[in-house]
């Protein structure tokens, strides 16, 4: 292997673990001026982070073949098993297919309505004035929402109750799992003991979800999991086990709710700070939408809501995303042996000054056409990028283009007096606490 530069800062048997603890997202943007392929140290284990466009598009899509799922989703197997995000390939390939359909426009639009109606739900319950946690009411319509598209009504407020209360432990814990040294896997601390309780109460919840559903024979139903149980792949004929459903649905939590719930409150954050951006946001939504409730066709003419999404996604993206070598593969000028741990960051890639232009300004208007023509496609990547692309983009986006444009119609989000934002990186890079005060519309103008 040629030689590779290390990141600066490390300490004997803790390597880099202290600075990516305390300072993780200042810590990923620094490894950009050590170079395109920089090596950190957790604890013994070397991890080698790729910095740039070009060699994390090599890594995702050129090379894929060469790498699996790495330890960060390794080390949550306990809780998502073989699902899409830890699948070995010969088990993705089949699973992704299988489950393909239950993605498609036509069922998103499905669930589109699902969507309007939580989101009005959660903009009824506010009354003028009030203080709303921002951060945890996002959370709940993220869980409300992604449960009642996943379950038939019937069954879903256990599926919900322990969402509620054990994903938030999961989210917080996967970060410190995937950065602390080898030597800790085995060891009862805290945060494992925590994660590994809470993924088997999960697990039991959805197995007995999914029992309920063969009992009462939901096959008739318009939701995920009936689609999921129902998939028959085109070639074969089999279909995905109970576990393996239960799996994917454990996943599809795990990986759907605090992402979809962070972006939200990040965009209720950033237009309370450009006042002159959500004027424009509120001009469009007028036009398109009017008095009536956000329909899903009327998605491809909010094109300016797209773009402040687009803006805020990427300002807080996901802080780490680990890959495994399985079989020895050249990368950016190294030759790396299977085993090898490989590390990215969407966060440190979307603000990369070599790709943006102040990339630490808030911009909607950077993702005019016109404006994008010098920028690559790799360099913004939200849901990862290649055969293990997110497979729940679109139903993600079209969620958070509906709750946006259905609370800021009918409030304006005041921030509190005082209060400042921090930003947290767990599994996403989110606001630590968001308090902010509602307004109706009519009291604003």
């Amino acid at each position: 292997m040629s030689a590779i530069p290390r990141a600066p800062g490390r300490l004997p048997l803790l390597g880099h673990v202290l600075p990516l603890l305390r300072r993780p997202l200042d810590f990923v943007q620094s490894l950009r001026s050590t170079g395109d392929l920089v090596r950190v140290d957790l604890g013994t284990l070397p991890v080698y982070f790729v910095t740039s466009a070009d060699l994390t598009h090599e890594l995702l899509v050129t090379k894929a073949r060469y790498v699996e799922k790495g330890r960060f989703f390794v080390r949550a197997r306990i809780l998502i098993g073989d699902s899409l995000p830890t699948a070995p390939s010969h088990i993705h390939r089949p699973h992704r297919r299988l489950m393909q359909p239950a993605f498609h426009r036509e069922r998103i639009a499905g669930y589109a309505r699902v969507m309007a109606d939580r989101a009005r739900a959660m903009a009824d319950a506010w009354t003028p004035g009030q203080t709303v946690a921002v951060d945890e009411e996002l959370i709940e319509f993220s869980v409300g929402t992604l449960a009642d598209t996943m379950f038939s009504t019937d069954i879903s407020p256990a599926a919900v109750a322990s969402v509620r209360r054990d994903v938030p432990i999961l989210l917080k814990t996967a970060l410190l799992r995937a950065v602390t040294p080898k030597l800790l896997d085995k060891v009862p601390i805290p945060a494992n003991r925590k994660f590994d309780q809470a993924a088997v109460r999960l697990r039991k919840v959805m197995d007995d979800v999914i029992a309920a559903y063969r009992k009462h024979d939901g096959s008739e139903a318009d939701d995920l999991l009936s689609t999921l149980l129902a998939a028959r792949d085109s070639d074969t004929g089999e279909a995905l086990s109970d576990q393996e459903v239960r799996d994917e649905l454990v996943a599809i939590l795990f990986a759907g709710t605090e992402t979809t719930a962070s972006t939200l409150a990040w965009a209720f954050h950033e237009l309370a700070a450009h006042p002159e951006v959500e004027d424009r946001l509120l001009e469009e939504i007028r036009s398109v939408v009017g008095d009536r409730p956000v329909t899903f066709e009327d998605l491809p003419k909010l094109e300016y809501t797209d773009r402040v999404l687009r803006e805020v996604s990427r300002l807080h993206a996901i802080p780490l995303l680990m890959r495994r070598v399985a079989t020895p593969v050249e990368l950016g000028g190294a030759e790396l042996p299977a085993g090898t741990e490989i590390a990215f960051s969407l966060y440190a890639l979307h603000r990369d000054p070599r790709l943006y232009e102040n990339p630490e300004r808030f911009d909607p208007d950077r993702w005019l056409p016109e404006r994008r023509q010098d920028q690559s496609r790799e360099s913004y990547i939200p849901f990862g990028s290649g055969n293990r692309k997110c497979i729940g983009d679109g139903f993600a986006w079209t969620e958070s283009v509906i709750a946006l444009v259905t609370v800021l119609a009918r409030w304006r989000m005041e921030p509190l007096e005082g209060h400042s934002v921090r930003e947290v990186a767990s599994a996403v890079a989110h606001p630590d606490r968001l308090p902010m005060r509602v307004v109706p519309r009519d009291a604003a103008a």
